[in-house]
């Protein structure tokens, strides 16, 4: 319709952009969590127990912390990109209906014009 205004589309906005963005870093923090898991458990499974001890012992668990950090963090960063997904789509539709009753009282103000030039 002439003169109706765009509705952005998915993608079009910068909270989607933000979205995009914070869920390429989940996707990073979630790899790094994955691949510090494989290194903890092959640290703890392949060093003899008498290896596994002072320094060595510390970062074993240090590692085991780390992907208990990063897991947590990746989980956070998944809420956070729903719970901002959730809101893009009430701000589209909130945006379609006023883009609607926009077209609708412009409409009605050209019927109510032509009306009273007859």
């Amino acid at each position: 319709m002439a003169g109706q205004q765009h509705t952005p589309s998915r993608g079009d906005t910068s909270l989607e952009r933000t979205l995009e963005k914070t869920e390429a870093v989940a996707a990073d923090v979630q790899r790094a969590s994955d691949n510090l898991a494989v290194v903890n458990t092959v640290l703890g499974q392949e060093l003899p127990e008498e290896i596994q001890v002072g320094e060595v012992a510390q970062a074993i668990e240090h590692t085991s912390q780390l992907e208990e950090k990063l897991a947590k963090s990746a989980e956070t960063l998944a809420e956070v990109n729903a719970a901002l997904s959730e809101e893009i789509e009430k701000r589209l539709e909130i945006t379609a209906q006023r883009d609607e009753s926009q077209a609708e009282a412009k409409e009605l103000k050209a019927r109510i014009r032509s009306g009273a030039a007859d």
